[in-house]
C-alpha cells in the first residue's frame, strides 16, 4: 500500500512539480486554499488553515505519513506591503500546522527561503544567524521558529528552486525560456548571487532525508553559486536558444525594488553528507528541465 502524503499550497509551482514527480510512488493529495485543481494521479481536497482544529480533521480523515508544508505567501514586493498578511500565511498558518501534526504525531517537512541573510556571504550554512532584510525574509524566519518550537523533529528545507509553471503560475526559468522562444530580450541581474535547484531534485534530496529520519535545518539546492544573469545565459545554452536577447544589469539600476540579499546561495554540505551522495549541479539540473519538457511534463502543467 502506497504511503499517503499531503502537500499545502496545492496550486502552487512545487506542491504541483513535487506530485507529478511522486505520484506512481506515494497516494498524493493536494491541500488547497481557493484554486481548484484536477491534476491526474493525486487528489485535492480544501483546507481551512487558520484553525487548527480544522487541519486536526483533515489529518485524522485522510492519515498522511508526511505533510509537506509549501504553502506560503512569496512574493516579496506584496510582502512589503502586506506586512500582516505575510505573517499570517508565513508564520501562523504555518504554527497553526505544526500543533495540529505535533498533537496526532504526523512528521512534518516546512519549506523555507535562501532570503533569511543579508547577503554579504556566500554559501551560507545552517548555522549561521539570520538577518533577513525584508517582511518576506523575516516571516519566513519566524516561521521556521515557530516550526521548531511546537515541533522539534520537523524538517525545515532552506531552497530556491526552479520548475515548469503552469498557465496561471510561471517560474523563473518560464520567463527565461518564453522570453526567448518569443525573441524577446530580457534583463537579468549579474550582481545577483544565488544556488538555484531543480524542483524533482529538491524532493528527491527530500525524501531521502525523510528515509534517514532527518530533522531540522537543512539547505537543499545546487552544488554551484550563480548569477541570475549567468544563469539565464546557461538556461539558454540547454534549450538552445539566443543568448544575445539576455542583457545583464545591476539590481542597483532598479532602486524601486524591496531591498534584498545580494548574495542568497547556501551550502548544502550538511546534506550531501548525510545523504552521501552531491545534489548536482546547474547544468545538469536544467538538462533535466529539459528531458521534462520533453516527456511532457510542461505541457500537463500548462492544462491546469
Amino acid at each position: 500500500m502506497k504511503k499517503r502524503i499531503l502537500i499545502t499550497g496545492g496550486s502552487g509551482l512545487l506542491a504541483l512539480n513535487w506530485a507529478i514527480s511522486i505520484r506512481k510512488l506515494f497516494d498524493v493529495v493536494l491541500g488547497l486554499h481557493s484554486r481548484q485543481i484536477n491534476l491526474a494521479g493525486s487528489k485535492s481536497i480544501l483546507i481551512n488553515m487558520e484553525s487548527v482544529d480544522s487541519i486536526k480533521k483533515l489529518l485524522n480523515e485522510i492519515q498522511p505519513e508526511y505533510v509537506i508544508h509549501s504553502a506560503g505567501l512569496t512574493n516579496i514586493e506584496y510582502c512589503e506591503s502586506n506586512p500582516d498578511l505575510a505573517t499570517s500565511a508565513n508564520v501562523e498558518i504555518s504554527a497553526n500546522l505544526s500543533n495540529a501534526c505535533a498533537s496526532l504525531g504526523v512528521k512534518l517537512v516546512y519549506i523555507s527561503t535562501d532570503q533569511l541573510f543579508r547577503g554579504d556571504e556566500s554559501f551560507t550554512d545552517e548555522i549561521a544567524l539570520v538577518s533577513p532584510l525584508n517582511v518576506y525574509g523575516q516571516t519566513k524566519a519566524k516561521g521556521e521558529l515557530r516550526v521548531l518550537d511546537i515541533l522539534p523533529k520537523a524538517l525545515v528545507i532552506r531552497t530556491n528552486f526552479y520548475c515548469w509553471g503552469m498557465s496561471y503560475r510561471h517560474s523563473f526559468t518560464d520567463l527565461i525560456i518564453n522570453s526567448l522562444r518569443s525573441h524577446n530580450k530580457i534583463k537579468l541581474f549579474n550582481d545577483i548571487f544565488f544556488t538555484p535547484i531543480l524542483a524533482e531534485e529538491l524532493l528527491l534530496a527530500t525524501h531521502d532525508l525523510l528515509n534517514k529520519n532527518a530533522t531540522g535545518i537543512f539547505n537543499i539546492v545546487s552544488d554551484e553559486r550563480i548569477s541570475k544573469f549567468d544563469f539565464g545565459l546557461l538556461v539558454a545554452k540547454i534549450f538552445d536558444l539566443d543568448i544575445n536577447l539576455i542583457e545583464q544589469i545591476s539590481i542597483r539600476d532598479d532602486p524601486a525594488l524591496v531591498v534584498r540579499p545580494h548574495d542568497m546561495s547556501l551550502s548544502n554540505k550538511k546534506a550531501s553528507q548525510l545523504l552521501g551522495r552531491k545534489i548536482g549541479g546547474i547544468s545538469e539540473h536544467l538538462k533535466k528541465l529539459k528531458k521534462q519538457e520533453d516527456d511532457g511534463i510542461s505541457q500537463e502543467l500548462q492544462t491546469l
